[in-house]
């Protein structure tokens, strides 16, 4: 069965910004099945437009800033 966005409800969503990065914390549940975490980035390019790009790792300062985010997304779920 193909992904179908209609079926995926948001339930919590908050983004962080910093310089030339923004990180978004969300939880989903797809066709009313468990919630789930997402974390993503989008880096923003020299167009000053955003771009998705993989996680991969976060720096201290944005660490920092993500958990507290998260942890309140779990509160969510």
């Amino acid at each position: 069965m193909p992904y179908d966005k209609s079926l995926d409800v948001e339930s919590f969503k908050e983004q962080k910004e910093f310089e030339d990065t923004r990180i978004t914390v969300g939880v989903f549940s797809y066709n009313g099945g468990e919630k789930k975490m997402q974390v993503s980035r989008e880096n923003r390019n020299q167009s000053d437009e955003w771009r998705f790009a993989k996680l991969g790792r976060l720096n201290k300062e944005e660490a920092k800033e993500i958990i507290p985010i998260m942890m309140k997304a779990v509160e969510n779920m």
